[in-house]
């Protein structure tokens, strides 16, 4: 039965060693009670005694109260100290059974142990390290799981999530993200709002996430107070049967004045998220803190005088005990029982908020995105009391101004100067179930390994007050675990089984069998001149890559992969185990044995060794505006948005005119452009944003060209055709916008493209992620073929639920661009997505291709472009060896230029070299970019 957590002892369990904690630990609860209670009537007496000799003055009737009340105003937060003496969970659930894993490899933490074993039961681990048969002989129905090496953590512990309040899907009923009454509420609270159906919950326990901080939103300075809950179902369906160690004051319920308090949390915000939302400056929003906290101050020094007086006995015209209800979590901000989460991007915010901490005299639990504390750590070391963690993204910046700096080597020199890094999902911002991978990011860009797992687990743990209980694999601690099916900071790492509070969360788990060297963790690249780049250019170092000689020699190459020149890859198989790649001018001369560059022996010859490492075809990049935005939040970096001729007329000069075309807006050498292009994206197709309709003519074009005029920087001028279709309020229905498509498509050809797109010479990419919806497009694919005689080509983007209609896409032959390619329901139209592993044995990636539909991969966020290596490779690993390296590579490379029209380049097609082992491995390292088209050679 779940209740509402309170410290209460426990009946025995038949462990001996823990059963002859039971007298110690009633004894020292009796005796601190006593103390307590022997304090607060030594007071009372001392109070009494200062009135002798003066006029008689009668006692307040609860003036025993008065005082234990005044003496826990100067308690702080923590659990009773005999906490680990517990013999079950207060979240203990009657009928689970215990459960001993054995032969486990172990992170507990803060350190490894080699085959050990875990005993769960009463909602605790009850035991850890290396146990004899016998020692479990008295449990009954004892469920034992011998993990057969695998690795075992913490679950996994989310210090800044929205899940309950910004629910999945998205709707307009569930939003209780923000208050919008002001700048300041610290008397809200994110409890009063938390959905108990957000289908995010399931989604993010199969990625091992066990808790979660439940923070409002960013919108106000003071947003309001925040709630710890563990993720799992309960009988009660309530949301405050989640909860873990609320205050005990919550909802007014009053409990052992004795006890120590609990930790409250708190969301504050700054920068320009208060002042997008409430158009103000900066100087505004500080002054409205300022302001906040000065009345703060005075209710509690008010309280402070009140208390002085009362201990001293001075009981006349006392009156009423000074609080209120509005400010009081405020006041306890004030006290230090506060874990404040700071929303603070850039120095100019994190310098103010550090001011205002010494100023009002309070501690700061963390500052939340953090984007330039890597570059101001000693600011950081200047705030009241204690130096906050950072809670980071991995990748995820510049879209806006305040995260431009942002940099994937941050955790890695924040921990270098001693401040605690704590990876975040700020949930749905980033889908909570990939926690982890933010982690494995951060492992590859620097941070030390037992950091970055300390990075979701303990140190989380440990900045919202929770490391006594959560965070760790330790005897007397919750029964919160993960079992993984390869090492937790290698790539795709999936849950086996996820406990939460000993009771497992996953029926049936879909487990994909990984290589064996995936058990240990992987070797990481080495950044360690592009770390410190980031700290001597503040955060935006130069991107434009080197320009080789005209002629290269890659040795030691282990592998080639390219374009086998009928729509797929193919691995090249007499390259040898030390081979070379010879290039004149980014045009491959041989390959092979040593001996094949001998004659270039005498010439101007740069060789660079790749230890093993590999050439692949280049990336494509699809589905975000990269190449035509550089900061999202800033209208003045990017293209803009084409005129809707559904909602809007269209001006006079535009109209009977050609489509709108992407190439015209084109940017280049933006910093998510060039980013991408250094980890292995060679070309963008983009086409241009659109809140309607007809977005318009996408373009391809090269990443890393400098400008447009540049040879090969367009690298086709006009791809496909794109449009998209969704419920919207604001828009005409969905049967309108088909219709109009309709009669686009069937009707006037004034326009060329329009008629080169019903002929079938131009695709039709719909970006679309209701299953209806694409079913509708396979029948206008029909109906057009039957009233024309001609099939056009048609490219389902997005297509969420694409995977409902697999059959009938691979028979109509309709191509499928997911977007993201690991899905998400964010909104209603993506709600019957496949999660993949552990929830399901297929993805929508492995139903798809099974049925002959041609499937690539999109972005749906320009900053996430780089980091579509990872996501093919993911593909490959989850598919139970259904999706070969040469199958998973097609997915960002020639499925793309099929499904979007772009011409195959043939031998002038870019090619990627990684040092250190594939462009879908982890551990490689992108050295450089092999473009025939552009006549060069590019050293990242």
């Amino acid at each position: 039965m779940d209740k509402l957590p309170t410290y209460s002892e426990s009946p025995p369990v038949d462990l001996p060693r823990l059963a002859r904690w039971r007298l110690k630990h009633r004894m020292a609860s009796i005796a601190l009670t006593l103390c307590f209670i022997s304090v607060a009537s030594l007071l009372l007496s001392l109070s009494q005694l200062a009135f002798l000799g003066k006029q008689s003055v009668q006692l307040p009737l609860h003036a025993e109260q008065i005082l234990q009340k005044c003496y826990m105003l100067h308690a702080k937060p923590g659990p009773p100290s005999n906490f680990h003496q517990r013999t079950e969970s207060d979240r203990f659930v009657q009928g689970t059974h215990a459960t001993l894993i054995r032969n486990a490899s172990i992170w507990t933490g803060d350190h490894e142990i080699t085959q050990g074993d875990i005993l769960l039961d009463k909602g605790i681990i009850k035991f850890v390290g290396h146990a004899s048969p016998s020692m479990f002989n008295k449990f009954k129905d004892l469920v034992t799981l011998d993990a057969g090496g695998s690795w075992v953590t913490p679950g996994i512990v989310d210090l800044h999530s929205h899940l309950g309040v910004d629910s999945a899907p998205y709707l307009s009923g569930a939003g209780d993200t923000n208050s919008l009454k002001g700048p300041v509420l610290p008397w809200l609270r994110s409890l009063d709002g938390l959905n108990t159906h957000d289908d995010a919950y399931r989604l993010s326990i199969s990625g091992g996430v066990t808790t979660a901080n439940v923070l409002p939103g960013s919108a106000n300075a003071i947003g309001g107070q925040a709630f710890v809950i563990k993720l799992r179902p309960t009988a009660e369906r309530s949301p405050s049967s989640m909860l873990l160690e609320p205050p005990y004051t919550l909802n007014g319920t009053h409990v052992d004045p004795t006890l120590p308090p609990r930790w409250r949390q708190m969301k504050h915000a700054c920068g320009e998220n208060p002042s997008r939302v409430y158009g103000n400056t900066r100087m505004d929003t500080f002054w409205a803190f300022r302001q906040a906290y000065d009345t703060a101050r005075q209710i509690k020094e008010q309280q402070d005088a009140y208390c002085t007086r009362a201990l001293a006995g001075e009981w006349e015209d006392l009156g009423e005990f000074p609080d209120n209800l509005q400010w009081e979590a405020l006041v306890d901000v004030l006290r230090g029982r506060v874990k404040v989460h700071t929303h603070c991007y850039e120095t100019v915010d994190l310098d103010d908020f550090v001011r205002l901490t010494n100023e009002f005299q309070f501690p700061i639990a963390a500052f939340h995105h953090a984007h330039e504390t890597y570059l101001v750590p000693g600011t950081l070391k200047q705030a009241y009391g204690q130096t906050p963690a950072a809670a980071l993204f991995a990748t995820n910046a510049r879209y806006k101004r305040e995260a431009y700096r942002g940099s994937e080597f941050a955790p890695r020199i924040l921990a270098e100067n001693g401040i605690d890094v704590v990876m975040k999902s700020d949930h749905p911002v980033l889908n909570s179930r990939f926690l982890l991978y933010e982690a494995q990011q951060a492992y590859l860009y620097g941070l030390p390994a037992n950091l970055a797992l300390a990075s979701v687990t303990s140190t989380p743990a440990r900045i919202m007050g929770q490391d006594h209980r959560i965070g760790f694999v330790r005897e007397g601690y919750d029964a919160d675990l993960v079992v993984w099916d390869s090492h937790p900071l290698a790539l795709g790492t999936t849950p086996q089984q996820v406990w939460i509070d000993g009771i497992p969360q996953l029926s049936e788990p879909a487990v994909a069998s990984k290589p064996v060297s995936f058990q240990q963790v992987p070797r990481a690249p080495n950044f360690d001149l592009e770390a410190a780049a980031a700290i001597k250019y503040e955060g935006l170092p130069p991107l434009m890559p080197k320009k080789a000689k005209d002629l290269v020699v890659f040795a030691n190459v282990s592998s080639i992969y390219v374009p086998d020149g009928v729509g797929g890859v193919m691995s090249v198989a007499d390259i040898g185990e030390r081979g070379v790649v010879a290039l004149r001018k980014g045009v491959v001369q041989c390959w092979g044995a040593a001996a094949c560059a001998s004659e270039f022996a005498s010439q101007d010859v740069e060789w660079i060794d790749l230890e093993g490492g590999s050439i692949a075809p280049g990336l494509i990049s699809y589905g975000s505006p990269l190449g035509l935005d550089e900061i999202q939040g800033e209208s003045s970096t990017h293209d803009g948005t084409v005129f809707d001729p559904l909602t809007g007329s269209i001006p006079s000069i535009l109209a009977g005119s050609e489509l709108i075309k992407a190439s015209d807006g084109l940017q280049f050498t933006g910093r998510d452009t060039l980013l991408a292009y250094r980890a292995g994206v060679t070309a963008g197709v983009t086409a241009p944003s659109s809140g309607g309709l007809i977005a318009g003519l996408s373009t391809a074009f090269s990443t890393g060209a400098a400008h447009k005029l540049e040879d090969g920087a367009v690298i086709q001028d006009v791809a496909a055709l794109h449009v998209q279709i969704g419920h919207s309020k604001r828009g005409p229905s969905v049967s309108t916008q088909i219709a109009a498509l309709r009669n686009i498509l069937l009707g006037d050809k004034s326009s060329t493209t329009l008629a080169e797109v019903a002929k079938g010479t131009i695709p039709l990419v719909v970006q679309v992620q209701n299953a209806d919806i694409i079913a509708s497009f396979i029948e206008l694919k029909k109906e057009i073929r039957t009233r024309t005689g001609t099939d056009i080509q048609l490219t389902i983007s997005g297509a969420a639920e694409a995977h409902l209609l697999a059959k009938e896409l691979g028979e109509a032959g309709v191509g499928v661009i997911l977007t993201p390619s690991r899905p998400f329901p964010d909104v209603w139209e993506s709600k019957r997505i496949l999660p993949g592993p552990p929830l399901t044995n297929e993805s929508a990636i492995t139903t798809l291709l099974a049925h002959g539909v041609t499937v690539g991969i999109g972005t749906a966020e320009q900053w996430s472009a780089r980091n579509t290596r990872f996501d093919i490779a993911w593909a490959a690993l989850e598919s139970f060896d259904r999706i070969s390296k040469e199958q998973a590579l097609a997915l960002a490379s020639v499925n793309l230029e099929k499904l979007l029209g772009v011409k195959p380049s043939g031998t002038l097609s870019d090619l990627v070299v990684t040092r250190g082992g594939t462009v879908l491995d982890s551990e490689a390292k992108v050295v450089g970019i092999i473009s025939a088209r552009r006549g060069i050679v590019d050293l990242i």
